[in-house]
């Protein structure tokens, strides 16, 4: 256990009887979520150092990484609905800690799946609340390497151009050995809906976009999270879940967590998860912007690039046997 964590309790005098009341998870995980002890260096570059994203999770299936998710409390992970390949809960394991899919993680603990829980109106042809939830066989420990991150909050605002961080296994066809880091722009809503409203997708306020040229998620990072820094504390902001890859100079789309806390919260009683407001600072410019009436140059014809959106929540999984 976390030095961090300790007993919390306080002491209430009522008439004569004095009664002591302890609560030690809920102190504890408002204390911890989004807090990275180890994170003493600046993020940076492609491959992360151990313990720098201590949230997140590789969800195994038949023994093969398939997605990322996060940890939010010590029984819970948040990931995409679209990772649910099967109901099946035995054919999942979950890896926290893990820096590297290959060779020894010394820090590293695995959990079956005891439950899976997905969004009842997720819809695969329009990408609509894309979350679920997984519930563990056992609780994990909280140490250095695995803490829960911070939600955003329902009131929580991502003004166009903040910048977030994506984390991830993935990349095109097989996924990366080593977790990767990437720090990304977050994209207003209006100028996301300018990029996809040529092929027909819709972008929603249950939607956040992220990612620039050469930079943002791929195949493999499908419900890891894309987390921003407010203060010491790391809030996720959304969810990877669909795009046209990888980093092409169109935005990839993640659900927008503010957008299910009561959803989330609804499904976890009895049980803590931290929700935190994140705000950015400075005017938001994509409440001004316009969508242009024609594609700009130098992007593929409408047919050619609506083929590769429809299939795209698909390949931000790696490729199954």
């Amino acid at each position: 256990m976390s030095s961090e964590c300790f007993l919390y309790c306080c002491i209430i005098s009522v008439s004569t009887l004095i009664i002591l009341v302890c609560n030690y998870s809920e102190y504890c995980e408002k204390l911890v979520c989004g807090v990275v002890p180890l994170q003493t260096r600046i993020v940076g570059g492609d491959n992360a150092t151990a313990g720098d994203w201590p949230w997140q999770v590789s969800m195994h299936f038949n023994e093969r990484h398939i997605c990322g998710g996060t940890v939010i409390n010590t029984q819970w992970v948040l990931t995409a609905a679209h990772c649910i390949i099967s109901e099946s809960t035995s054919r999942y394991l979950l890896y926290f800690g893990k820096q590297t899919q290959s060779g020894f993680n010394p820090h590293e603990v695995s959990r079956s799946v005891s439950q899976i829980i997905m969004h009842p109106d997720y819809n695969s042809t329009t990408f609509q609340n894309d979350i679920a939830l997984m519930k563990l066989s056992s609780p994990i420990t909280y140490t250095n390497y695995i803490r829960p991150v911070c939600l955003a909050a329902k009131s929580s605002i991502f003004h166009n151009g903040s910048e977030c961080w994506a984390t991830g296994w993935g990349q095109p066809l097989v996924a990366h050995d080593i977790l990767q880091e990437v720090q990304i722009p977050v994209v207003g809503n209006n100028l996301c809906s300018s990029f996809y409203s040529f092929i027909n997708v819709t972008i929603t306020c249950n939607m956040l976009c992220a990612g620039e040229l050469g930079k943002g998620v791929c195949q493999g990072d499908s419900g890891g999270p894309v987390q921003c820094k407010q203060g010491s504390r790391w809030i996720q902001g959304g969810i990877s879940s669909f795009g046209i890859p990888c980093a092409v100079g169109i935005p990839e789309v993640f659900s927008r967590v503010s957008e299910f806390q009561s959803w989330i919260t609804g499904h976890l009683a009895g049980t803590n998860v931290s929700f935190v407001e994140f705000t950015s600072n400075g005017t938001d410019l994509d409440s001004s912007f316009g969508c242009n009436t024609t594609a700009p140059p130098n992007r593929a014809p409408p047919s050619e690039v609506s083929f590769t959106a429809i299939v795209s929540v698909i390949l931000l999984m790696p490729l199954l046997p």
